[in-house]
């Protein structure tokens, strides 16, 4: 009964009852060979077996004792060294002349090392997600592992249906197991996509194996493995539309750096326009503070019976005087330098109020039609500063269109629901103000240039360039955003859109311009202007108006004023920027020697001495350069009724 690589052999009297073990099975067992040889009782076979396999291998032996002729079992031992050992059980049943079992015998084969080598090739398999078949071309089943079966959704087994694997493959995929006609050529590398038997999720599978012949003149087997490649099939796809939109993207990315330059270019032009203005406009306003006032001092002096052609004269320099004066308003406005005084506006009254205004500087040929939404919601603004937009944006309308046409001032209630990537509006409520004109329309090189300072598409002497840069520059710096609308030939649409203010109305929030009043000897103000010419006329004004004036010429002089004059001061009317100290720093100086005291400013450009965020900080008063005898009269007047 000995075989090679045999761990013992045993042999099963059925008759007597009576087993025999050969001496390496006895120590095996852990029993003495002399009495395994004389024979032992048939339970021994059973007493090592482990527990786990014992009842199968019971069940087994029962069919050998009853007549069953192949015994094929593989099972765990527990030797007598207590070590664990896989076994593989050869046996076979012999019988008498009558056809009945006699005998039982059969050998043990010690299969723990392959044993260990399958469980960790099965390890790996799983850990590795890699399943392995075994197919004889045309055979029916496949022989598989369990990580195949896993793969594929399926139940795990040791032998499938062929036709089984096959109905996981999506339509128009080549079955796993095609019954290829020549077994000899092996198996192709494929990439197959599936879908899996358990989940119905999709998922693509490679198959790649080799034929394997047997014995020669045996037969061919194909044996190979399985593994999921869906995820490096995304990897690839996505490289692949990432590939074909590479030259997309880089042109994307141009664009975007461009739009980046363009923005940092236009803000350091307009921060180049606000040093330049910035540095002039201070004694510009104060050479037509000089020259204004005077040319309006010599109309309201000059006799009714005086030669016309005087009074046209002066006419003519009033107008280039404030022409001038708002050249330099409109610099400081696209540069974001002007000082603004924004208070609660009703947009839709500000609008309506504008109308007569409107209509003259139309003309006749130009029909305007206005449309207020109801309800329309309040912000805070320079209601004089978005005026002087509205006017700009309805003069070039008007040149736009060659004198005939038809212009729509609108005013909407607009809700920004998320962030556009061609402006910096932040999401929220706008109330938005339209000016559309029937004209020629601009192309998109105009549009792109049209709010660059000095720069104008009407004649030369026609315009400044400066009416829509002073648009944007004043909307960007009340918290708002410009847009431009326009096809060639059908004409503009310019939106200036403003935030919203949220909060309660106050009725009688408008400002209504005040009649100016003649002032009382009783009252005192005292001028402090560095600029002598200045300084004369405001002084000579305010006395012309009727108050009793103290003049100095500097905030050290002013201060010696008001602690020796005597006098109860009712107003400083005072310069913002002066050599020594501020017209701020006088201020705040005056008023702890005389807590309450008024305090008016005066400034072509107060810089951010009484500015923050380019509006003027709360509780400040100011008249801005160049003014004229009535601006001064009202706004003097104002200060000391409030």
């Amino acid at each position: 009964m000995a075989a090679a690589g045999a761990a013992g052999a045993w042999d099963w009297d059925i008759e007597a009852a009576r087993l025999y073990f050969d001496p390496r099975l006895a120590a095996l067992y852990g029993i003495d060979a002399e009495k395994a040889a004389q024979g032992l009782p048939t339970d021994t076979f059973f007493a090592a077996i482990d527990p786990s396999d014992a009842p199968r291998i019971r069940i087994a032996v029962a069919g050998m004792l009853h007549g069953a002729e192949v015994f094929l079992k593989s099972y765990r031992l527990r030797a007598a060294d207590r070590s664990v050992r896989w076994v593989e059980a050869h046996g076979r049943c012999h019988y008498d002349l009558n056809e009945r079992p006699v005998r039982f015998s059969g050998i043990l084969i010690d299969v723990t090392a392959r044993q260990r080598i399958e469980e960790r090739l099965r390890i790996a398999q799983s850990a590795g997600g890699v399943g392995t078949f075994e197919h004889v071309p045309g055979f029916g089943t496949v022989a598989v592992s369990e990580q195949f079966c896993r793969l594929l959704g399926l139940h795990p087994a040791g032998v499938l249906p062929v036709a089984t694997v096959n109905r996981t493959v999506n339509e128009g995929q080549p079955p796993l197991f095609d019954g290829v006609t020549n077994p000899e050529h092996g198996v192709d590398y494929a990439e197959i996509c599936i879908r899996r038997a358990d989940d119905g999720v999709q998922r693509w599978i490679a198959l790649r194996g080799e034929a394997v012949r047997d014995i020669e003149g045996g037969g061919v087997r194909h044996v190979g493995v399985i593994y999921d490649i869906t995820e490096s099939r995304h990897t690839q796809e996505q490289l692949r539309e990432l590939n074909e939109t590479l030259e997309a993207r880089v042109e994307e990315e141009i664009a975007s750096r461009k739009e980046a330059e363009d923005a940092l270019r236009q803000a350091q032009k307009m921060e180049a326009v606000g040093q330049l203005t910035g540095g002039i406009a201070h004694d510009f306003n104060n050479l037509l503070t000089v020259i204004i006032g005077n040319i309006d001092m010599a109309t309201r002096r000059l006799a009714e019976d005086a030669d016309a052609r005087v009074g046209r004269a002066l006419g003519n320099a009033l107008k280039s005087s404030e022409r001038a004066a708002s050249l330099t308003q409109r610099l400081l406005a696209f540069s974001r330098r002007q000082p603004l005084d924004p208070k609660k506006v009703n947009l839709g009254r500000l609008v309506d109020g504008m109308n007569d205004l409107l209509t003259r500087t139309l003309g006749e040929r130009i029909s305007l039609r206005t449309r207020i939404a109801p309800d329309l919601w309040r912000v805070e603004v320079d209601a004089n500063q978005l005026e002087n937009a509205i006017l700009n944006l309805v003069v070039n309308a008007r040149d736009a269109m060659d004198g005939t046409g038809s212009l729509t001032v609108a005013a909407t209630n607009e809700r920004v629901t998320a962030p556009s990537a061609h402006s910096s509006m932040q999401i929220g409520d706008y109330v938005a103000i339209s000016i559309s004109d029937t004209g020629g329309g601009m192309d998109e090189a105009t549009i792109a240039r049209a709010f660059d300072p000095f720069f104008t598409t009407k004649e030369v002497g026609k315009g400044t360039g400066l009416g829509l840069s002073m648009v944007y520059g004043f909307v960007h710096q009340s918290g708002g955003e410009v847009e431009i609308r326009s096809t060639v030939g059908e004409g503009t649409t310019i939106r200036i859109l403003l935030p919203r203010l949220h909060g309660s109305h106050v009725e009688g929030e408008d400002q209504v311009a005040q009649e100016a009043k003649q002032g009382r000897l009783s009252e005192t103000i005292l001028v402090v202007e560095d600029d002598e010419d200045v300084r004369n006329y405001a002084v000579e004004g305010l006395r012309e108006l009727g108050y009793a004036v103290l003049e100095a010429r500097d905030p050290a002089h002013a201060m010696d004023v008001l602690r020796h004059s005597g006098k109860a001061i009712a107003l400083v009317l005072t310069d913002v920027i002066m050599p020594g100290m501020t017209g701020r720093e006088l201020a705040e100086t005056a008023r702890v020697f005389s807590p309450g005291l008024r305090i008016l400013y005066m400034s072509g450009y107060p810089r951010d001495v009484i500015v923050r965020d380019g509006r003027l900080e709360p509780g400040v008063d100011l008249l801005p350069k160049p003014f004229t005898y009535q601006a001064l009269a009202a706004k003097v007047r104002e200060m000391l009724d409030d």
